[in-house]
């Protein structure tokens, strides 16, 4: 299922947690912050944060768009806003966060309370925590796309839930994507 990823969500996701860190931080340790955040939002409300893709990857899952993101830039917008890693993979605001427009009050609270319980973590505990989630698999040096459906199960939706989830999502993707051409 395609995803309508959007470079200025993900760059307002991105720099909302480093806000919140002072305005730097391991590239690792955001992508984790960020899938465990779309990952709660999946739980709470039926629908991520980021339209991403995800992959399992050797240090936990990842959201895909995002990390290649961060690891070859992006558009003028990501650009403007979040540096490319330096000697210490650290990534950092360029200038103060982005006014939020994609992001809703809700998605910026669930960022905020991801945050106060994860972001005093190490990267390594992050990425100890997504090994632990049921839908990572070991891609041993590669990586292994993870579906929602993958992700609702391991939150221990039940199958019509789930069915009902990934149902209305590809109704939402049909509807983007036809806006898309018109």
């Amino acid at each position: 299922m395609a995803s309508p990823f959007s470079e200025r969500k993900a760059t307002e996701a991105a720099a909302h947690l480093l806000h919140l860190r002072g305005g730097r931080m391991h590239f690792l340790k955001l992508l984790k912050l960020l899938y465990i955040a779309d990952r709660e939002a999946l739980h709470r409300w039926g629908i991520p944060i980021s339209h991403d893709n995800y992959v399992s990857m050797d240090h936990g899952p990842v959201l895909s768009q995002t990390y290649n993101l961060i690891r070859d830039g992006g558009s003028r917008f990501w650009s403007e806003h979040i540096s490319a890693p330096f000697d210490d993979y650290e990534i950092r605001l360029i200038q103060d966060k982005p006014e939020a427009q994609k992001l809703s009050p809700a998605e910026e609270r669930l960022l905020d309370e991801i945050y106060s319980q994860y972001g005093h973590a190490n990267r390594w505990d992050l990425v100890e925590k997504t090994h632990k989630f049921p839908e990572w698999q070991d891609p041993h040096g590669s990586s292994i796309p993870i579906s929602l459906r993958e992700i609702l199960h391991g939150l221990g939706e039940p199958e019509e839930e789930v069915e009902a989830i990934v149902a209305e999502l590809r109704y939402e993707q049909a509807v983007a994507e036809r806006l898309e051409v018109a």
